[in-house]
This record gives C-alpha cells, sequence and structure tokens, in this order.
C-alpha cells in the first residue's frame, strides 16, 4: 500500500494534527493553550526532544522543531528520517489519517518531512493469508502549506509510486519473477505510463550475437529476455538520448561456482539493478519529464544444468570481443557487457548502469553509498553527486585508472571476466568499460539494494535505492 498525500486548504475537525516549525515562537501561531505550549517548551529544553505529541483523547497533536544543527543535505535526511518515526507511531496507534501544517514557510522541508513518511508506509504483503490483519492503518497524510504546490505533491507520490514498484520486483521471489515475468512487469508499466517497450526473447538475442547474455542462460530451463524501455516527448531537450542499463539476474546461484553457506539467501535481489531502471524511466515518463532516455533490461538467472556455461569458457560477446570464463559468479557483468555494446546503436548522451554487481562494493562501503565510477563523465559525474547528496542516496567515486585494465587481461582470449583478489569493484568495472565508446558511469548497488532489517524510511527487503537519485539527476537535466 502507498500512502496517499494529497494538498489540502481546509483542515477536517478532529483529524490528527503534525505541526511543522522553525523554532517554539511558532507556536504562538497554533492553538495550543498556554499548558500545553509550556509542556512542549520544557520537554524541548530539558529532553532536548524535537518531536513532541500531545494526546487530546479524540486526536493526536504533534509538534516537530526543524533541526538547523546540520547541513543542508543532513538536515533533510533527519526530516526524513523523523516522518518515517511518526509514520510508524500513527500505524502502531491505528491512526487512519493526519493532517500536516506547516510553519517554516520551506518548501524543501514540508517535502522531505513528507517523503519520509511516504516511504516508510510501504509494505509488501502478495504472500501473507491475512492480508488485512497485517496492512497499516495509516493511509491518508494531508498537507496545508502555502510553499508547496500542488504539482509537487502530485510527482512526489509518483516518485513514491515508482520506488515501491522497483521495490516489489526485487522481494518477488525467482519462482513468479523470472527474466519473462520481469519483461511482462516492465511491459505493465511501460502500458501505464506511456513508454514504448519492446521484448526481445532468445531468437532476437541470438540473432543479436549477445553471446554473454546466452552463456549466463546456458544452465536454466527458463529463456532470457532483453527488454527496451523508452520514453521520448515529441521535443526533448536532449539530442542524444540517455541511456540506462540495469542488471536482471533474476536469481543467482553463482552458477558452477556456487555459491557457498548463506551467500544464495536472498540472491532473488540480483535484478535490482533492472528494476530500479524500469522505475526511474516510469516515474520520468508519470510526471512527463522533457527528456529522451532509453532503459536496457538483460535478464536471465544463473543457476545450474549440465549445460552450464563453466570456468575456462570463451565467449564471444555481442560486440565481438572474447571473454575467458574464470568465474561463473561473475555473471551479471556478461549481461550487462551485451547491453552496453548494444547501446552505442543510439549514439548516447551518456550511459549509466546500475548493478548488484560486486561484494567488494558492499564491504568497501557497507550499505551507505552506491559505489562508483566514471569514463569520460566528470560532469555529469559531479551533477549525480549532487543529485545523491540532495536525496540521500550518496555516490562515493572509486579511481578508474588505467592500470587496473591489466587486472583482466587474457592469455587466451581479448579479456577475463574476473580481476585478482584487490580492487574488485574497480576490475568489475573496467571489464564494463571495454564495451562502451561514450560517456559512461558504473553504478555499484550491492551494498544498498537490499537490507536485512528495516532501517529509517528503508524497509526489510528491496529499497529502491537508485531511483529517487537518478529521478532528481533527469530532474534537474529537464529543468
Amino acid at each position: 500500500m502507498t500512502l496517499l498525500i494529497k494538498k489540502v486548504n481546509r483542515i477536517s475537525a478532529g483529524d490528527n494534527i503534525i505541526y511543522l516549525v522553525s523554532n517554539l515562537k511558532d507556536l504562538n501561531r497554533t492553538k495550543f493553550n498556554e499548558r500545553e505550549q509550556n509542556y512542549i517548551r520544557k520537554q524541548h529544553k530539558k529532553n532536548e526532544k524535537d518531536l513532541l505529541s500531545i494526546n487530546r483523547l479524540d486526536q493526536w497533536i504533534f509538534v516537530h522543531i526543524v533541526s538547523k544543527k546540520h547541513s543542508q543535505h543532513k538536515n533533510l535526511e533527519e526530516l526524513r528520517k523523523t516522518g518515517s518515526t511518526l509514520c510508524g507511531w500513527l500505524n502502531n496507534h491505528k491512526a487512519e489519517s493526519a493532517t500536516l501544517i506547516d510553519f517554516t514557510g520551506k518548501r524543501e522541508h514540508v517535502l522531505a518531512f513528507v517523503e519520509g513518511m511516504g516511504l516508510s508506509s510501504y509494505q509488501f504483503l502478495n504472500y501473507k493469508k491475512d492480508k488485512k490483519k497485517d496492512k497499516f492503518s495509516f493511509s491518508e497524510l494531508k498537507i496545508s502549506a502555502h510553499a508547496v504546490r500542488k504539482e509537487e505533491v502530485k510527482d512526489l507520490n509518483i516518485i513514491i509510486d515508482a520506488v515501491n514498484k522497483c521495490r516489489d520486483m526485487v522481494n518477488e521471489p525467482v519462482s513468479t519473477l523470472n527474466a519473462e515475468k520481469l519483461a511482462a512487469t516492465v511491459k505493465e508499466m511501460g502500458a501505464a505510463c506511456g513508454a514504448r517497450v519492446e521484448v526481445m526473447g532468445r531468437k532476437k538475442i541470438e540473432s543479436l550475437k549477445m553471446g554473454g547474455l546466452l552463456a549466463v542462460n546456458k544452465g536454466s530451463f527458463d529463456p532470457p529476455t532483453f527488454t527496451v524501455m523508452e520514453w521520448k516527448p515529441i521535443e526533448p531537450i536532449n539530442e542524444k538520448p540517455y541511456v540506462l542499463v540495469g542488471k536482471g539476474v533474476v536469481y543467482d546461484t553463482g552458477g558452477l561456482n556456487i555459491k557457498t553457506g548463506n551467500y544464495m539467501e536472498n540472491m532473488k535481489r540480483d535484478m535490482a539493478g533492472a528494476a530500479t531502471m524500469a522505475s526511474v524511466l516510469y516515474a520520468i515518463a508519470m510526471t512527463r519529464l522533457n527528456v529522451h532516455v532509453i532503459a536496457l533490461l538483460p535478464a536471465t538467472d544463473n543457476r545450474l544444468d549440465g549445460n552450464a556455461y563453466a570456468s575456462g569458457d570463451i565467449i564471444t560477446m555481442h560486440s565481438g570481443l572474447t571473454v575467458e570464463v574464470i568465474n561463473t559468479d561473475a555473471e551479471g557483468r556478461m549481461i550487462l557487457a551485451d547491453a552496453l555494446s548494444y547501446a552505442q546503436k543510439y549514439n548516447p548522451e551518456l550511459v549509466i548502469d546500475a548493478a548488484t554487481l560486486t561484494g567488494a562494493a558492499a564491504r568497501a562501503i557497507g550499505k551507505y553509498g552506491i559505489v562508483a565510477m566514471e569514463a569520460d563523465a566528470e560532469k555529469p559525474m559531479m551533477k549525480l553527486k549532487e543529485a545523491g547528496n540532495a536525496v540521500y542516496e550518496r555516490i562515493a567515486e572509486f579511481p578508474f585508472w588505467e592500470e587496473y585494465a591489466e587486472l583482466i587481461k587474457s592469455n587466451v582470449a581479448d579479456i577475463k571476466n574476473l580481476g585478482g583478489a584487490e580492487a574488485g569493484m574497480i576490475t568489475a568495472g573496467k571489464f564494463l568499460e571495454k564495451f562502451t565508446d561514450y560517456p559512461f558511469i558504473h553504478l555499484d548497488i550491492a551494498g544498498p539494494a537490499f537490507f536485512d532489517k528495516k532501517d529509517g524510511y528503508q524497509p526489510e527487503g528491496g529499497t529502491g535505492i537508485g531511483v529517487r537519485l537518478l529521478y532528481a539527476f533527469f530532474q534537474e537535466i529537464a529543468e
């Protein structure tokens, strides 16, 4: 369920009220009596509380005093987290609705707080027997804020919906979301938002000579898919399209280099890159951003069968380059490489890929950000970092020096699909770069794409990381 957020001019009698204030002086503009105001001031000063509540029996009243302790980006993130905390409280107390009244006059404060509430309202209940029992009660948030326009609230609803669509796809097991079902889901999204979607099956993939995608699929009973999703306005701001490429490994066993222990436990998440890119394009199309964007989504599982590809195999890729397979668990880069090579046909302005690609990225910075590299895309990377700070999906840029390419040289093929034990996230990026001839940004989302437990407004399971980041990036371009 997605929380319904709407702007209102009138406040419903008896509704729960949330006051967003810059300082305690704003309380004089509210309907608190003197005793309540004294209580709020005392709690704020003595106990250093920024979020306070008053129970009037027939309604709850909340006051949040916006912090100014940190940088702008950090303060906005604190607002999202506070919104998430309040959303959880309202659900625990079986509240159904609330009205937010703004006294800060800051649109960015209101939108961040509301975004936190909206993102925390997500639930994945597809396989719960008693959905009604488990479903959150809090379903409607009304906003009374002069600084915020109706169009901004409408767009925020769309962005939250896009994030939740991404989360849903990541949370679905492979038994219900194989490569064909992933493609069908993207086609449904395209129909809903007005984007063009083409799904290519095995025969078309074979005719395109996508050797990497076909090799990874050899051990599977289910066929691979290659999906093209496109949003092209009548007069887009960009002459050459932006291309998004997402890794769609719907389940990763590691292949013949099978994952051991519990490393296979949540490998349904290995298609988070494809889910992210499809959801970004969905949000762009739904909000009608005036930018031409294409998403390329190669998809398959990486399972074991007698004909599964093996270490030592030499694969001829879509580009014509040959790849020596060192490890079958380095499969994501194999399917991405074919898509990146295919992207050359569009003569793109910029290509960005997203993938849960390496454990090295997760080990390097944990769940707190996205590992990134760029080739001939310094300015776009700077803009992407700014967007990441604004939505707090932060980017840690790693070096992309040419020396790292030495680590993927092969004695029997053009390159090999695995470097050494060191700098695994960079050598994976270098492998992908070999299939590009355009400005390129690589995003490794292995750390933050899936959480083992809830953290703030990010739920347990798929997080939808990257959707808000890339939407903010393209929104800036479109404007």
